[in-house]
């Protein structure tokens, strides 16, 4: 049980991918800007959640779901699979909504690139 939250992320974050990779949303459009992005909020997030535990307001939960492995005082690791999830979740988010508001014609899937258009 103690590693249940971690994989409940990695699963979360593997449809993240997934969604990404079937709709070409941030990744699959634009590899590097999508890795510099994800690496500008992950650094926000933490120095965030850092500057919060510095100042006494946040705090490590203790539970049987987590594995207990801290990767700074107070700092679990699975917090940087959620601010990864958390990340990814709001650049795929604005990937959709950017090409939704471009128009129906924008938004390309797989299985209608080869379809023949009547």
């Amino acid at each position: 049980m103690a590693i249940l939250y971690l994989a409940a992320l990695a699963v979360a974050l593997t449809g993240m991918v997934m969604l990404d990779r079937r709709f070409t949303l941030f990744f699959w459009r634009d590899a590097r800007r999508a890795a510099i992005v994800l690496a500008a909020g992950l650094a926000f997030f933490i120095a965030w959640d850092l500057s919060g535990i510095g100042l006494g307001i946040f705090f490590r939960g203790e539970t049987s779901f987590m594995t207990g492995l801290v990767v700074a005082p107070e700092f679990p690791l699975e917090e940087l699979f959620f601010l990864t999830l958390l990340c990814y979740l709001v650049m795929n988010l604005f990937g959709f909504l950017s090409r939704r508001s471009s128009g129906p014609s924008a938004v390309v899937t797989r299985s209608s690139e080869g379809a023949d258009s009547r």
